[in-house]
């Protein structure tokens, strides 16, 4: 069944106070609920439904507004609904006529609803958010016909992945996992596991690297023999086989060292096989070159921003995950056509560094893309622009440090690409938000200096 859309009634209620009448009409926060067009945001999200009977979902405008506010604020789900609550202006932003008490929603209803649109349905947002800065005068459309293209890494929410905490969190997941199905294992080595761990960290730490080594062979030992164990209970039991063949999976290439691994059917001869995190398999290690963060464990993202700084700042117009590491310069065949697709506009021009040279844009775009350091076509006007290039490192600082990409908590290899789609929405409706505020202040400049003017000239 579809939704119940929000329809602004225009009633009052004898209990109960309006919005409208409690809040200033002109904050910046009730001037975007207004700017943005609910409508096509309702025929996008709305698609994912169907007509068939059963229980309405909560209306679009709240689910999407309560993403909005979540994204442009930095806030948990927890942290969303207790100031959901008590702030007037976010219910207002999401559709409510009336001051409500109570949640109207359930907090696992935030994480249901980013699951079932997915990335697709959530680049809708984005989309909106690039024309909801275009109605506000915030930006130009001839602003989105040039990018700067760049690549950053999503760190997911794991911790630093290590051989010896590997092997023991594999052999506690097979130990609750066995009790889970009644499977009585000969020896859970709870106990000393836990001290073989606490004694190779601390070898480890005082650089005693052949105590450490031992330590990290007894671990190995005791997940082997677990493993092991859990195969001959089960053999015979396809049940039981197919329930732990996943956990099985994971831990013998943990026990393996993640070295020499067995090709998977169905994936690339080049895929990466290790395991860096038993709760997220997917994470991949990516290095960059940086010193003080030789490697990074999440996925590679790529982000594209305007060229020319708009008058409300610098928008992201695009955003995507790219899970398997791919060389920077092969994106751009993906890339661009989902950049254009996003602006609804032909991209002129694609500033780039020197990460994508022998790029697979395009046939049409081939000779749009400017890498640093290239020479040949390059102009007087080009080579100014390319100075810009550096102008998409801050909006990737500010996603990370301010919208929750520094760090991914959603699950799974959805929640990678679903976290950088909202960390972009957030960072371009806060800069829509700033842009209103400070036009409200300047009307507000323009109105004290008049009547300032005014009695002068009355006591002239």
């Amino acid at each position: 069944m579809r939704p119940k859309e929000r329809r602004d009634s225009g009633q009052t209620d004898m209990f109960r106070a309006r919005l409208d009448q409690i809040v200033d009409t002109n904050h910046a926060l009730a001037r975007l609920g207004r700017a943005i067009d609910w409508r096509f945001l309702e025929e996008r999200l709305g698609a994912v439904y169907t007509e068939a009977p059963g229980h309405p979902p909560l209306a679009t405008r709240l689910m999407a507004g309560l993403a909005i506010l979540k994204a442009m604020h930095d806030l948990s789900d927890e942290a969303l609904c207790d100031r959901w609550l008590e702030n007037p202006y976010y219910q207002l932003f999401c559709g409510e006529e009336f001051f409500c008490h109570q949640l109207p929603f359930d907090r696992s209803s935030m994480t249901r609803w980013r699951q079932r649109m997915g990335e697709e349905r959530l680049n809708a947002l984005l989309q909106e958010s690039l024309a909801t800065a275009t109605r506000t005068g915030a930006a130009k459309p001839a602003d989105f016909t040039r990018a700067i293209v760049d690549t950053t890494v999503q760190p997911k929410a794991v911790a630093h992945p290590t051989d010896a905490r590997l092997m023991q969190r594999s052999r506690e997941r097979l130990v609750r996992l066995a009790k889970t199905l009644g499977i009585d294992l000969r020896q859970s080595y709870e106990r000393v596991g836990k001290f073989a761990l606490i004694k190779q960290q601390r070898y480890a730490h005082a650089k005693q690297f052949k105590r450490a080594n031992k330590a990290l062979r007894t671990l190995k030992t005791y997940l082997g023999r677990v493993i092991r164990d859990i195969v001959r209970k089960t053999k015979g039991d396809p049940e039981l086989e197919a329930a732990v063949a996943h956990e099985l999976m994971l831990a013998r290439r943990v026990h393996a060292g993640n070295r020499n691994l067995n090709p998977v059917r169905g994936l690339p001869k080049d895929a990466d096989l290790r395991v860096f995190s038993l709760h997220a398999p997917e994470v991949e290690c990516i290095g960059k070159g940086k010193v003080h963060r030789p490697y990074e464990f999440g996925v590679k993202v790529s982000v594209a921003t305007t060229l020319k700084r708009s008058k409300g700042g610098q928008f992201v117009t695009h955003v995507a995950a790219l899970p398997g590491k791919p060389y920077d310069g092969h994106t751009l065949a993906s890339v661009i056509p989902a950049i254009e697709a996003q602006v609804g506009a032909t991209l002129t021009r694609i500033i780039a560094d020197a990460g994508y040279k022998g790029h697979n844009a395009p046939q049409s775009h081939r000779f749009k893309v400017y890498t640093s350091g290239q020479k040949r076509g390059m102009t007087d006007a080009i080579q100014r622009e390319m100075k810009r290039r550096a102008a998409v490192e801050p909006v990737i600082g500010h996603l990370k440090a301010d919208h929750r990409m520094g760090r991914n908590h959603l699950a799974h290899a959805i929640g990678d690409a679903a976290n950088a789609v909202l960390a972009a929405i957030g960072y371009n409706f806060r800069r829509i938000l700033a842009w209103l505020e400070l036009f409200v202040a300047f009307i507000q400049i323009a109105i004290i200096s008049l009547f300032g003017t005014r009695q002068t000239a009355d006591a002239a």
